[in-house]
């Protein structure tokens, strides 16, 4: 159990999740701070918090590196194609069983988690851990990264129009590229004079990353609650949707596994498919909803499956890791 705990504490389960809930418990009996327009409002602060995270994220990727690990080509398909493709085309598969009966919004929450890029730090860790290709896994995070800043709103924006009847095609696109698609690039422009910098700091900027997204969840959830939106979810439902989403991530991370299997990839490389293509990142995934979510009322509805993912993939993924390392000392 001790081990555990300091896995989790490694993947960044702790200290974070427990002030996720804390925003929710905070949004929920003290919502004022997060309404309040004038003279700034978080939620203002929040939106120029997401360009920094990308343009930080930005600094630290370096071409030379993108370059160097695209010679495993076979093994980032495969991750990249469970991804964007292999995880959004299974929840779409469930989307007739909650239309028309008042969970559409929560479905279009499960298909966005579905639609986003994996995790970077957590998949490095876990596939460190379990002894795979760590260096293949650093691409394959950073790589998805940017591919979810196109693909995510392509699959996204299919669906938010018949779910929240308003979808500004150009609206959407503008802020986009404004807030999260400019700052990389300039970020990636940087790199070779304050790449260094980035990457000797990024324990702090893992704190401001964390800080904003808090910021987000809680402005969300505040206006959520203010529309009284969870008040026709029971008990039972929200444990039903953390069984699914359990369950989606075994029936991916089993998926792939296999596929894995008769490719023939080596041991090392299996382990850095498995983990780095069942895992969905909370950071891409918060500060994108700001962008692609135009009511922001619903954005706590459409994040509680991201959370509960994000929770529960971090349990999974550590038993699993810590399993694969003993099963290899052997």
């Amino acid at each position: 159990m001790k081990k555990l705990l300091e896995i989790l504490k490694k993947a960044g389960f702790d200290g974070f999740l427990l002030m996720i809930a804390t925003m929710i418990l905070m949004a929920y009996f003290l919502p004022k701070p997060g309404m309040i327009k004038e003279p700034i409002s978080l939620e203002e602060i929040a939106n120029a918090g997401v360009s920094l995270i990308f343009l930080f994220y930005g600094m630290r990727l370096s071409v030379e590196k993108l370059k160097a690990g695209l010679s495993n080509w076979k093994m980032h398909i495969i991750v990249q194609l469970t991804t964007f493709l292999f995880f959004p085309l299974i929840v779409l598969a469930f989307r007739p069983l909650f239309v028309n009966n008042g969970f559409e919004l929560l479905w279009l929450g499960v298909f966005f988690l579905a639609a986003l890029p994996s995790t970077v730090s957590s998949s490095v860790v876990m596939v460190s851990i379990a002894r795979g290709n760590i260096p293949a896994a650093i691409f394959n995070a950073s790589i998805s990264s940017l591919i979810g800043v196109v693909v995510t709103p392509l699959w996204v924006g299919l669906f938010i129009a018949s779910a929240t009847g308003d979808f500004d095609v150009t609206d959407i696109v503008i802020k986009l590229v404004l807030q999260v698609l400019l700052p990389v690039i300039i970020g990636i422009s940087l790199n070779s004079r304050f790449g260094a910098i980035a990457e000797k700091y990024k324990k702090q900027l893992k704190y401001f990353d964390q800080a904003v997204i808090l910021t987000i969840i809680y402005t969300s959830f505040c206006k959520s609650f203010s529309e009284h939106l969870f008040e026709g979810f029971t008990a039972l439902e929200l444990a039903g949707l953390a069984v699914g989403m359990m369950a989606l991530f075994f029936a991916v991370f089993f998926c792939v596994g296999l596929l894995s299997r008769l490719l023939g990839f080596s041991v090392e490389d299996r382990i850095t498919v498995l983990f780095c293509g069942s895992k969905k990142s909370l950071v891409h995934g918060t500060v994108m909803s700001k962008v692609l979510f135009q009511q922001s009322t619903i954005t706590g509805i459409v994040l509680l499956p991201l959370m509960l993912y994000h929770a529960l993939q971090l349990i999974a993924a550590s038993i699993i890791a810590q399993g694969m390392a003993r099963r290899k000392e052997v």
